[in-house]
């Protein structure tokens, strides 16, 4: 299916050459806007499934996966909430002008930080502070799986979603991450990031890695202190079964 190209609204193409352009060292800020905007979709599922009970019924499971692929140096962060329809990705993420677009140039303009991001509703562009090609796979139960995608620039491609997984419900953000924030692939960086960042996350974060054998990993005991923490699971796969197969999960 052919794609269909799209022109940013004009504030957003200035906020993504702001972002790309500039120097900023505290890049790992982009984990913690794309986890916060996972958690916002599952609350608007869980809200709507308030009034209508089949809402949860595509994917129960209620849950953000953070998957980290050095293979194909890509970043996955997935969850499971409201997704979005081919207008949802058209118009949120690229054509419809937002006020907190131009409010966060002007609060820039005027001092403030880049990582004031999220409080100006466009925390999404943060991963082109890690990543020079985002692609955005989206269901919601009301359409067909679709595709956003974009390597920043003026312009993005949304078309029906045919080649990755069935997501059943929700959303997967995958970063292409630049050669100089492959650091953002490691186990540990990405759980520190969490712990750091997420923790009043109010939904299970789970980090999915492969590993080149298999190993029998034990669970720890959790402080009370951690216990209304987010649990970060390591989910392990041997690297010779095939990709598609359904990953064990395996709490620390």
């Amino acid at each position: 299916m052919s794609n269909e190209t799209y022109a940013f609204n004009a504030d957003i193409s200035q906020l993504m050459s702001l972002i790309i352009n500039t120097f900023y060292s505290n890049k790992e800020i982009f984990l913690r806007e794309l986890i916060s905007n996972a958690s916002d979709a599952l609350d608007k599922v869980r809200y709507q499934s308030l009034t209508d009970a089949e809402a949860l019924a595509t994917q129960t499971e209620m849950k953000i996966d953070i998957i980290p692929d050095k293979v194909n140096k890509t970043l996955t962060i997935r969850d499971t909430g409201i997704g979005m329809t081919k207008a949802d990705l058209v118009q949120n993420l690229g054509t419809i002008a937002r006020s907190g677009t131009k409010a966060f140039m002007e609060a820039i303009q005027a001092g403030a930080d880049l990582s004031m991001i999220g409080q100006f509703g466009v925390g999404f562009y943060s991963a082109y502070l890690v990543a020079d090609k985002v692609t955005v796979h989206s269901k919601n139960n009301n359409d067909e799986q679709h595709v956003w995608e974009s390597e920043a620039g003026n312009s993005f491609t949304v078309k029906k979603d045919e080649d990755y997984e069935d997501l059943k419900r929700g959303t997967a953000i995958v970063l292409h991450l630049k050669k100089d924030q492959e650091d953002y692939l490691n186990e540990r960086t990405i759980k520190d990031l969490v712990k750091k960042h997420s923790e009043f996350i109010g939904f299970p974060i789970n980090l999915l890695v492969e590993k080149t054998e298999e190993k029998e990993v034990e669970e720890d005991t959790e402080s009370k202190d951690d216990e209304e923490k987010p649990k970060v699971e390591d989910v392990t796969e041997d690297e010779d079964k095939k990709r598609k197969e359904k990953r064990k999960n395996y709490q620390i």
